[in-house]
């Protein structure tokens, strides 16, 4: 079943074909309401990356497999056929966009943009702030689920930056944030060398 989840959303993503309307049938319209319900519950405001917005919507579908199940059903569809399976998902993620459902147009432009930390080498790490070090120049500390701290440099404006000008270290103790971050080689003169560090790209409070 999962794997049949990834192929449509997938497919659906890619595809330019048009596909003929069909009428939608009780078991199918049910599972539009469940899954917009649903989605509308996301904060997709939160949501910075392709994988993330894949997770949410795979995540959501998963919830509602016994109505999927219905819907294949209604269309006469065995779930063991993936190809038919995919149309089946095409149909749902255009009729969600036909029925105009504001979570999932807004998901679904993330899960179908090109992810920038596949095109320039970003990542995301996701910590509790600790505190800002400053060594000429400020560096963001964050520690992990088992504790272990990382540090990641801060050489230029990033989106979410303001956040961290003036609020004082105690306000900021505590909060959950998700850091996008890329490599960069840096020349430091007190250690005499080139090191590669981490330059934050943005941060959102979680």
């Amino acid at each position: 079943m999962k794997k049949n989840l990834l192929l449509f959303i997938a497919f659906f993503l890619t595809t330019t074909s048009a596909i003929k309307a069909q009428t939608i049938g009780p078991a199918q319209q049910r599972l539009l309401d469940s899954l917009c319900k649903e989605l509308s519950k996301i904060d997709v405001a939160k949501i910075s990356t392709k994988q993330a917005a894949n997770d949410a919507f795979e995540k959501c579908f998963e919830n509602h497999a016994d109505l999927l199940l219905d819907v294949a059903k209604e269309q006469n569809v065995e779930v063991t056929d993936e190809p038919a399976m995919s149309k089946v998902g095409v149909e749902i993620g255009k009729n969600l966009m036909k029925q105009k459902c504001g979570s999932f147009m807004q998901l679904a432009m993330k899960m179908g943009k090109d992810d920038d930390a596949e095109d320039t080498g970003t990542q995301v790490t996701t910590g509790v702030f600790k505190r800002i070090d400053t060594k000429g120049f400020n560096y963001i500390v964050i520690t992990d689920k088992a504790a272990s701290e990382k540090s990641f440099i801060w050489l230029r404006q990033f989106p979410g930056s303001e956040k961290f000008m003036d609020a004082p270290p105690a306000k900021l103790a505590g909060k959950k944030l998700q850091i996008t971050w890329k490599d960069m080689e840096v020349y430091l003169p007190q250690a005499k060398g080139y090191y590669t560090v981490k330059e934050i790209v943005s941060i959102d409070i979680l």
